[in-house]
């Protein structure tokens, strides 16, 4: 990151020199004081499962599987909402591309869907709009969705006019000053990026995969994860069929945030809807998982934690997982592989490890810890009737699946496509083979299916191929919600309207995606006179 850092510093220097963003509003004194262990709305549930119910005492493991399941707390059906009540507020930076090929239709759509997103920010939200095109402004300061505040920003947000070239890395280097130079903070912070174009003006190797490009030239250091601390994520939002979608995902995972693909550029309203449920649902941040092994002779082998960092120690008798932030209802999962030695004759269980999640309530500030139970396996003489735990099992199916996704997608890269599609064929039936009819595995079947369709040719993951499995690739490794639009076919096999995944949604988003919804009805019914006889998109939530 060196040279990248010389970039920003270079080019920082030559943007207003003398304007200081020190102008943002002052947050209202909205956390009340609380003791440690104190939660606003309960406290995170953590749980393990093993793999086996029992090993047998004369045998031993060097790979046993155990599953750490962490779940945040909920909210009130007006919090999920995202009506007034006590929650953490919001500090957001919407960094939107107004570059030539945003003009008519597609500008008309952003500013319908920004228009929703200042509608549903509360009176202690505070936003900051950044256009971009060949330069970055910064259109409204960091300011409260007061009454007054949220007509300032729908006039702002109107007066966008599309025109020039395409500056990504000048958006969010402007949206850094706006968090960077604040002199108030609200106890949760993002960035939304929304952009339909390639960046014209930073210089970026694009050799197709991640791996050949320095994509993280675009991101400005103050954004990035570095040495344990936790910054303002990224959201990033694909709009269309040209957009750097490569790009796109590399500003999102560097920064600990999901990438969209909007391929349907009319729903790109439920797309922002989605993700400001979630942010208006943060629940518990700066989470981290501690694994201690209780029994001498147990040993911590590996961690899979997708892109969630963790490590395991020297002695292997300790791990930590870094979670970061949780929304409402948010499930996280992690999996554990140990190793379990023999029993002694007298030993009737082995106790494992025990599990401590440590986090911040974002609502009240106070500092909260919760210990699992310990995982404990039976050890007799004969373990020939162990249960085997479907929690692992199906975590173990989604880990693997997610790793094809990636491995096909490297393939598809190099022109590979006919080992691109054989490897996510090979997945898809393990995963309908394994799934008895499981939610979870019959929806990642499918993801499967439509995967297979877009990358069997060139022509086709050029098109939307590349972007759809970038956007499940970050879906599956942050375990977040992010949009995607997936075909589906009725009964006749006809071309059902393109359906919004839902894959790791929670409450308070799916709750904040019908309300986009009915907006929608009620902006067509408005636009239209007409009656509209069914649900906008008719998928159920």
């Amino acid at each position: 990151m060196g040279g990248s850092d010389q970039y920003w510093q270079r080019h920082s220097q030559k943007a207003d020199p003398v304007v200081v963003f020190d102008d943002d509003e002052q947050v209202t004194a909205n956390r009340q004081p609380a003791p440690a262990g104190a939660a606003s709305n309960g406290t995170v549930v953590v749980k393990t499962h093993t793999e086996y119910s029992a090993v047998a005492r004369n045998s031993s493991s060097d790979s046993f599987a155990v599953l750490v399941h962490v779940k945040a707390p909920g909210m009130t059906d007006a919090g999920a909402a995202g009506d007034a009540q006590p929650r953490a507020p919001l500090d957001l930076v919407t960094v939107l591309d107004v570059s030539g090929s945003m003009h008519g239709q597609k500008l008309a759509l952003l500013k319908q869907a920004m228009r929703f997103v200042i509608d549903n920010l509360g009176p202690d939200d505070r936003l900051s709009v950044v256009s971009f095109s060949s330069g970055a402004r910064r259109v409204t300061r960091l300011v409260r969705m007061t009454d007054a505040g949220k007509a300032m920003a729908v006039s702002a947000v109107d007066s966008l006019v599309a025109g020039g070239g395409t500056n990504i890395a000048e958006g969010l280097r402007t949206a850094a000053r706006v968090l960077d130079e604040r002199r108030h903070r609200n106890a949760v912070s993002s960035v939304v990026l929304l952009s339909d174009g390639q960046d014209t003006y930073t210089t970026v190797r694009r050799w197709g995969s991640e791996a050949g490009s320095n994509y993280e030239a675009l991101v400005p250091p103050s954004f990035m994860r570095t040495g344990g601390e936790w910054s303002a994520p990224i959201h990033t939002f694909g709009f269309g069929k040209d957009h750097d979608a490569a790009a796109m995902h590399v500003i999102a995972e560097a920064t600990g945030g999901t990438f969209s693909f909007v391929e349907n550029e009319a729903v790109i309203q439920d797309a922002f809807a989605q993700c400001i449920g979630g942010l208006l649902s943060v629940v518990v941040q700066e989470a981290r998982i501690a694994v201690t092994s209780v029994h001498p002779g147990v040993r911590v082998i590996s961690v899979r934690s997708g892109r969630y960092e963790s490590r395991v120690h020297e002695d292997r008798r300790e791990a930590t997982v870094q979670v970061g932030e949780l929304y409402a209802d948010e499930e996280r999962r992690f999996l554990l592989f140990l190793a379990v030695p023999r029993a002694e004759d007298s030993d009737s269980d082995t106790v494992l490890v025990k599990v401590v999640c440590s986090y911040r309530d974002a609502a009240t500030g106070g500092d909260v810890s919760v210990t699992a139970e310990k995982a404990v396996v039976a050890r007799p003489e004969d373990a020939g009737e162990a249960e085997r735990s479907a929690e692992v099992e199906r975590e173990r199916v989604r880990v693997q699946a997610a790793e094809d996704i990636a491995a096909a997608r490297a393939a598809a890269e190099q022109g590979a496509h006919e080992e691109a599609v054989k490897i996510l064929e090979n997945r898809e039936r393990l995963v309908a083979q394994s799934g008895d009819g499981d939610t979870v595995i019959v929806g990642l079947a499918a993801e499967l299916r439509e995967m297979l369709e877009r990358v069997s040719s060139r022509e086709r993951y050029e098109g939307s191929g590349r972007a759809y499995m970038l956007a499940g690739m970050s879906a599956h490794a942050q375990q977040r919600a992010n949009s995607r639009q997936q075909k589906s076919f009725d009964a006749f096999g006809e071309a059902a309207p393109d359906e919004v995944t839902l894959s790791y949604a929670t409450p308070a988003m799916r709750a904040m995606l019908r309300r986009s919804r009915g907006a929608s009805v009620e902006h067509n019914l408005r636009e239209s006179g007409e009656e509209v006889a069914q649900s906008y998109y008719g998928v159920p939530l």
